[in-house]
């Protein structure tokens, strides 16, 4: 169903008090160029992509120098060199602006109902002090890899600002990785030095874990030393056995010999890498993406302050681990001036009020989670905005999976009505995004409000050829800041070319299938390695989801294509499996129920051959559905790196199914 009018438009006042809009003017007094709304904005920011890499350098006020140079070999993607003259530091543009300010919270931590913690900017930078000392102690020097397998705690932040102060490259992953798969993430890094923490609460219960750190660091021969945050013990987890970690001292310990003082932060060429980040791994071994910290910074401070409207004061909470890329660009909320909420444990603590409890307490102004999230709060019929107080919520941000259009009804009517809902997808290839929101523009009922300033993003047919108002590639036809420096061990760019510029050369494609809508928004349909196939017509995983979720009677599902007939070279047939809620038994007339929603509201091409029950969904540690590694076990292919799952055990419920041989 088409909406003709948008669910939420901004007030005249918003439109003049949006960062963006300060940029478009200046942008347009100093070029004499007509600026009148954000498709002119953007536009221009595509046509003058060094103008404008340049005017987001000075408009978020870069600590360094930017050096004479803006793009070298801008006509080769990859192979583009932004500011190949600059010299930064990334923690730096991080800390340096509030360095003294004693008065306001950098830091606000809340851990389920066990801990909470307060940090001003003052305090901040003097833990950073300490630790980068100790780091500098244990001569950890330019290009050495600092990891960390730690919730998010503050200790995470600080360790992270250390790290990267002295040029180090910081990597982490969440406690709930298994062995193997952490083993799978820093084996191929060679970390010298690891933060970890005792263990960490879930849903009320306590894990410890240095079980698994001393395994981890038996089999981590680079690592010379391991830093222990008491996390647990100081958070009422009891007293916590010391399996004799090699090369462990506790956190408090490891800074004590260190006072406070001025950080020596070293500036660094804009490519110099900041972070190594990790793909899902569900398909193979994880590659090992490497951002360079320039590139990673410019982007994050144009997505918090033209995109996000984050000003100085404001309190930036997104529902996270210290697993997923979006940990990265949340930290950089600092960058802009913003105090960072932050919050470990089980979403769905008091049945998923807990995080609203921490919006009310904290006056949050940017709330952030997952489509996953909003779905779960919208099927228990949680309504936020008749319990809270959430005067000071300005604008909600949500990815990981498309958001449903049902699901901004939900926001509108049960969050907040006057909220910029910017519904935003890239990944950790980027560390950032290709289409977000905007508080400038309208939000439409299933769309991204926009696609990224700088970024000419296009969406392409299956020739190549630009298309809007039908589905296809998302792709990238220049090059942009964040693009990744190159993968960890690919000496020659081989793997990161195969990666992105195979499909179309020359050009970034992405691996989402997507449309541009006619109020230049996005809408994404899926993965394009998901995308189902029967008869020859591609159909996004996401069309089928929004329609089988809508039923009361459906959690979850997931869907694949099954090659049928098997084991020749024919067509494939749609398998949708569905969790239901307890108590409700999948039959004929539940089956025909599901069918005809689908086929009422898609296409017969979308109707299911098959609907089977499931008591689980396999997903990812950043809680994303993985129809790839259900369609290998349905298909009798191996699953490669089942550590990459947050619940490996439910393959097991879609292998060999007797439903499935006919």
């Amino acid at each position: 169903m088409t909406h003709s009018t948008p669910l939420w438009q901004p007030s005249p006042d918003r439109v003049v008090e949006a960062n963006v809009t300060a940029f478009a003017q200046r942008i347009a007094a100093a070029t004499g160029r007509s600026l009148p709304d954000y498709t002119s904005l953007w536009e221009w920011s595509i046509e003058h992509k060094e103008a404008f890499w340049r005017a987001v350098w000075d408009q978020c006020g870069i600590i360094g120098e930017r050096g004479q140079r803006t793009l070298v070999d801008g006509d080769r993607m990859p192979g583009a060199r932004w500011f190949p003259d600059a010299r930064l530091n990334f923690a730096e543009n991080l800390l340096g602006r509030r360095a003294g300010d004693d008065a306001a919270d950098a830091l606000v931590f809340r851990g389920e109902d066990r801990l909470s913690r307060r940090i001003s900017h003052s305090t901040l930078h003097a833990d950073v002090s300490r630790m980068a000392q100790a780091l500098r102690a244990l001569d950890i020097k330019a290009g050495d890899r600092v990891a960390a397998y730690i919730p998010n705690v503050p200790e995470a932040v600080i360790a992270m600002l250390a790290a990267t102060s002295q040029g180090a490259v910081w990597s982490s992953c969440s406690p709930d990785f298994g062995v193997q798969g952490v083993l799978d993430r820093f084996g191929q890094i060679a970390p010298r030095v690891l933060i970890t923490v005792d263990g960490y609460w879930y849903n009320g219960k306590p894990l410890p874990m240095l079980d698994r750190v001393n395994e981890i660091v038996a089999r981590l021969p680079t690592v010379e030393c391991v830093v222990i945050v008491p996390y647990l013990a100081d958070s009422g987890g009891g007293e916590v056995r010391d399996p004799g970690v090699r090369g462990a001292v506790e956190w408090n310990a490891f800074l004590a010999p260190f006072p406070a003082q001025p950080i020596e932060f070293v500036r660094l060429p804009f490519d110099h890498p900041v972070y190594i980040l990790f793909s899902s791994g569900t398909t193979g071994e994880p590659k090992c993406i490497v951002h360079g910290a320039g590139g990673t910074l410019l982007q994050h401070m144009k997505e918090h302050a033209l995109h996000g409207d984050v000003k100085a004061g404001d309190r930036l909470f997104y529902f996270t681990t210290c697993g997923w890329m979006m940990w990265n660009w949340l930290v950089s909320g600092l960058g802009a001036g913003a105090t960072l909420l932050l919050y470990d444990g089980s979403p769905f603590v008091e049945r998923g009020k807990v995080l609203w409890d921490f919006a009310e307490a904290e006056r949050m102004t940017h709330f952030g989670t997952s489509a996953k999230y909003i779905d779960a709060i919208r099927k228990i019929a949680l309504v936020p905005r008749k319990d809270y107080d959430l005067a000071a919520l300005r604008t909600l941000f949500s990815t990981g999976s498309p958001l449903a259009p049902e699901s901004f009804d939900y926001v509108y009517q049960c969050i907040k009505d006057d909220l910029c809902l910017s519904s935003i997808s890239g990944g950790t290839d980027i560390v950032s995004c290709f289409a977000l929101g905007v508080p400038t523009r309208p939000v439409w009922r299933g769309e991204l409000q926009c696609r990224g300033l700088g970024l000419a993003v296009e969406v392409f047919d299956e020739d190549g050829k630009p298309v809007r108002g039908e589905k296809g590639e998302l792709v990238c036809t220049a090059p942009f800041p964040s693009m990744p420096v190159g993968f960890w061990n690919d000496p020659d760019g081989a793997k990161y070319r195969a990666a992105y510029f195979e499909r179309f050369p020359g050009v970034w494609c992405h691996g989402d299938f997507v449309e541009l809508t006619a109020h230049d928004g996005m809408i994404i349909y899926g993965r394009s390695d998901a995308t189902l196939n029967p008869g020859g017509v591609r159909i996004g995983t996401a069309e089928i989801y929004r329609q089988v979720e809508k039923l009361d009677e459906v959690v979850e599902s997931i869907v694949i294509g099954q090659d049928w007939p098997p084991d020749e070279r024919g067509d494939v047939r749609v398998v949708l499996f569905v969790r239901l809620r307890d108590g409700i038994t999948l039959d004929a007339a539940l089956t025909d129920k599901i069918k005809q929603q689908i086929r009422a509201n898609t296409t017969p091409r979308h109707v299911p051959a098959k609907v089977l029950q499931v008591s689980d969904i396999p997903r990812t540690k950043s809680n994303k559905i993985v129809e790839l590694a259900v369609r290998n076990i349905v298909h009798g292919r191996p699953v490669r790196n089942r550590e990459a799952l947050a619940n490996p055990d439910a393959l097991e419920e879609y292998r060999d199914r007797d439903e499935l041989r006919s």
